[in-house]
């Protein structure tokens, strides 16, 4: 085992002065900490600042506070700032490697923070943090065996946001742009084409520790990004099937709509679920018009165009809401429904392509996990 200070040099971020913090591209980028992961800076700055804090392409970052993200900076000319710190490693240690071995060692320490509001990664922790460092040859070969592997799964992942990306560019060949109607299809609102509601509310003694699982809206943000189906709450069989009963549980075909914080995400109920979900943060529409379809509406609403009127529903408010008055106001094309088939079937091929995407990107991430439990415990 090697102390981190030893095998590689820490420089912190400089203090860098917030009134010269500009959005003009004409200055440097100023890595902040949300920047790390994603390896660019919208934030510039144009005040003087010392030589040494300029950044280079590739240079290894951790971000200090929240994530403890560890990635590579992806262009040069870039500040380092405060709480955030770049690592140089010295000779006998594999740069790549050490990225490896500290994704696993930051994952615990944040883990080991979890009931911290703020979590903060301090210089001290990083010093006395050690490392299981064998001779350099297995290093290369370890590091060269999981970049492979990580290549290949960002590969996949491209590949998945590319199909996303040809189903979009379809939906506006077909039906043009939501923003200004182009090819002047009818307009009709929201509440004329389903029914608009919510869930009844479930308090908190009416929830248990199994049963039918109970859906926050993190937990369904979470089914429409990865199509997890884990889920931490729960209501009792008996109040869900007095639920259910009652016509109170949404139906294959429905949509769940997210109503707080990123607004307008879709989630077309599927025949196999079981589950109730939160009421206020979540819309239900149901009971569609014959002249709309649920998978129509719900590409709809990832349309820039379209989202144009959620944003502008958002004006002077300080958090983002979207109430079922709201929804229900919304204005929407609505084509011919032979399009709108057409438009369906378009998408069932291309999910076809998605799934066997899919399950290569999961057999992948399955080696890569299992390979860094293997070489980093």
């Amino acid at each position: 085992m090697k102390r981190l200070a030893d095998i590689c040099d820490i420089q912190y971020g400089y203090a860098f002065d917030s009134k010269c913090f500009t959005e003009d591209s004409s200055y440097p980028q100023l890595v902040r900490i949300r920047d790390v992961k994603r390896g660019y800076s919208e934030t510039y700055y144009s005040g003087n600042y010392p030589e040494e804090y300029i950044l280079s392409e590739g240079d290894l970052l951790i971000g200090m506070d929240g994530e403890f993200n560890i990635a590579r900076w992806k262009c040069s000319g870039a500040l380092l700032n405060q709480r955030v710190c770049k690592l140089t490693t010295k000779v006998g240690t594999n740069e790549e490697y050490l990225r490896f071995a500290m994704l696993k060692s930051l994952k615990e320490i944040e883990q080991r923070t979890a009931f911290v509001t703020v979590k903060h990664l301090s210089a001290k922790e990083l010093n006395k943090l050690e490392l299981d460092v064998p001779e350099l040859t297995k290093q290369d070969k370890i590091a060269d065996t999981l970049s492979r592997l990580e290549r290949v799964i960002e590969a996949r992942k491209e590949e998945l946001e590319k199909l996303d990306e040809l189903i979009k560019a379809r939906f506006v060949e077909l039906f043009g742009d939501p923003d200004n109607n182009e090819k002047s299809w009818d307009i009709d609102k929201m509440e004329h084409l389903c029914e608009v509601g919510s869930s009844k509310r479930i308090y908190q003694n009416e929830q248990s520790m199994e049963g039918a699982p109970f859906l926050r809206i993190s937990d369904l943000v979470n089914r429409i990004d990865t199509g997890s189906k884990k889920c931490d709450s729960y209501i009792p069989i008996e109040k869900f099937a007095e639920l259910k009963e009652q016509g109170l549980v949404p139906r294959p075909g429905d949509i769940l709509l997210t109503a707080r914080g990123t607004l307008g995400r879709c989630y077309i109920v599927q025949s196999d679920d079981e589950f109730y979900f939160q009421d206020g943060m979540i819309t239900w529409l149901s009971n569609y018009d014959r002249r709309i379809t649920a998978l129509y509406i719900s590409y709809l609403f990832e349309m820039p165009g379209f989202r144009k009127q959620i944003d502008a529903l958002q004006a002077g408010s300080t958090v983002a809401y979207m109430s079922i008055s709201m929804t229900k106001k919304l204005n929407i094309i609505v084509p011919p429904i032979e399009l709108q088939n057409q438009f369906a079937d378009f998408v069932k091929q291309v999910d076809k392509s998605k799934v066997a995407v899919q399950k290569a990107l999961e057999k992948t991430q399955l080696l890569f996990d299992s390979l860094m439990q293997q070489y980093f415990g």
